[in-house]
């Protein structure tokens, strides 16, 4: 474990707390001194959820440490019982109540609670969030499910299956199983249970009368699905739909396993990306270079989804999660690059900006990374802010996940009928650094308002100042007639240009830029 200003995955026990927080009749008692209790703002203002997280707290202070912290955990277990009455209790110890050693799964369970106890041994020190999430999952799956459910004999029935891995501050996970529902509903499949998210501990305990289990996020419900697999000889699906392609293999394995006939659903599979990817203003996007990084299903999903089904080529793949390396290491074999596995945030950060890709797909760090370097960028994966919670109806996986997908890839690069307006418009004056935007009317000039004077030119969304322009990396390598050429460029791609002409003239050791060399370096890159 490390102290960092950013981190891509907390403590085991936050895992623990999302697989909580996503069910329903679970309560999470967590030993825990002041300043670990943090829940409440993972889930109610960055996932925004109307109520609090299931979690008890012992919170125990330093004064606390010289005198007997178990027993204020056995009280607080108490109380938690009496207050919630949950109809199963997890019990878990954070990275710092970790060190005293109280044993807080002992202690619930020789209490002897009127419900299921769950306890949890989360190393701290050596394991991070999404595998608490995972280890959380399959020990309550492996305490509630009842050894003797079997699925029916089908007699005419629909085929069911397990939903596995969706949880709470999960990337889109509420939309996803939503897609997926609405895709076997197509097929003739029912969904058994979708677990954690929505999930009780009764429908947990039917978890093997499924006839089959999707695993729609290894990284939470991996672990669990493999017990089932092994308990129940229950046969898994491992196939992601994200993109159309993944999406069509795993239409084609769930209706293998459940017995029905695919075709219709293949037949109308109602995806624009594969048309519009193709369409003439899209074909612009062919060979763009784009780095990417996340957790490791929705790295190799995005990567095969961006090489295969948008024509950019990935220049860079990555994720922060150990336990998925080796899925990693052979989808960028596939594409020739070399795997960059860390959650080191700053080594991603110049893996970035050595790549020199036009498309950033990441994490919010990876967009805070992007920003910075001014490059484009769009979020695939956890860990994510409340602008990735949207209202609205916005999967990643299935045929409208991948609509999804093109419009939030696509949307944030400059397209070719874009670029050629803006090479047609460039003299025009609205696209002067020191005018806004033509359709918002100038504010009134007037002196001695908070800030500072107000120039006439000012707009409602500028104050007039010339956007900031990056200062030449050494003074003299720009010729005055190729600067002056390069200011005309408008500002929102000019950063982009200036990097390419530099790193063009540098490759060719030319110096210093001339008018001759930004139309060549334009020309090279435009190929």
């Amino acid at each position: 474990m490390q102290l960092a200003v950013w981190t891509y995955e907390g403590p085991p026990h936050v895992g623990a707390m999302r697989v909580a927080t996503a069910m329903d009749g679970v309560h999470y008692l967590l030993h825990a001194p002041q300043g670990d209790t943090y829940a409440d703002l993972l889930f109610t203002m960055i996932e925004r959820r109307g109520k609090r997280p299931p979690v008890t707290y012992t919170t125990f202070q330093a004064r606390d440490l010289g005198s007997d912290t178990a027993s204020l955990f056995q009280t607080a277990a108490r109380d938690a019982v009496a207050r919630f009455q949950p109809r199963a209790l997890m019990v878990g110890a954070s990275c710092t109540a970790e060190l005293i050693q109280d044993d807080p799964a002992g202690l619930a369970e020789a209490m002897r609670l009127p419900c299921p106890v769950i306890p949890l041994e989360l190393p701290s020190y050596q394991r991070k969030e999404n595998w608490g999430a995972a280890e959380s999952f399959y020990q309550l799956v492996r305490k509630l499910a009842d050894p003797d459910a079997r699925p029916a004999p089908r007699d005419g029935r629909r085929p069911r299956a397990n939903l596995l891995g969706p949880c709470a501050l999960g990337f889109r996970h509420r939309d996803d199983v939503l897609e997926v529902t609405r895709l076997l509903d197509r097929l003739g499949i029912d969904v058994h249970l979708t677990a954690p998210l929505g999930a009780t501990p009764e429908t947990l305990r039917t978890a093997g009368a499924a006839d089959f289990s999707i695993v729609l996020y290894p990284e939470i419900g991996g672990e669990a699905a493999r017990w089932l697999e092994r308990t129940f000889r229950q046969p898994v699906v491992r196939t992601v739909p994200i993109g159309v392609g993944a999406t069509r293999e795993f239409i084609a394995e769930v209706a293998a396993l459940a017995g029905v006939d695919p075709a219709a659903v293949l037949d109308d599979a109602g995806s624009r990306l594969p048309w519009w990817s193709r369409s003439v203003d899209s074909t612009y996007l062919t060979g763009k270079r784009v780095f990417v990084f996340g957790d490791g299903t929705h790295a190799v999903a995005a990567a095969r989804v961006a090489a295969e089904e948008l024509g950019f080529v990935v220049c860079g793949l990555g994720c922060y999660n150990r336990e998925f390396a080796r899925e990693v290491r052979t989808a960028a074999a596939r594409y020739g690059v070399e795997p960059l596995i860390t959650d080191d945030h700053l080594e991603v950060e110049e893996a970035i900006a050595a790549a020199a890709p036009e498309l950033v797909l990441g994490t919010q760090m990876e967009r805070h990374i992007a920003k910075r370097l001014g490059i484009a960028c769009a979020v695939i994966s956890a860990p994510v802010h409340v602008q990735d919670f949207p209202a609205r109806h916005s999967p990643q996986m299935g045929f409208e996940g991948a609509n999804v997908l093109f419009d939030t890839w696509v949307h944030p690069l400059t397209m070719g009928l874009e670029e050629h307006l803006l090479t047609m418009f460039r003299e025009d004056f609205e696209f002067s650094d020191a005018n806004g935007a033509s359709h918002i009317k100038p504010l009134p000039f007037r002196s001695g308002v908070e800030g500072g004077d107000c120039p006439p030119s000012a707009t409602a969304a500028d104050t007039g100042k010339p956007h900031p322009e990056p200062a030449p990396e050494a003074e003299g390598l720009w010729n005055p007639e190729a600067e002056l050429e390069l200011k005309k460029i408008p500002f929102f791609v000019r950063p982009k240009a200036r990097r390419n002409t530099e790193a063009y003239a540098a490759a060719r050791g030319i110096a210093p830029i001339t008018l001759a060399t930004l139309y060549d370096a334009k020309a090279h890159y435009a190929r």
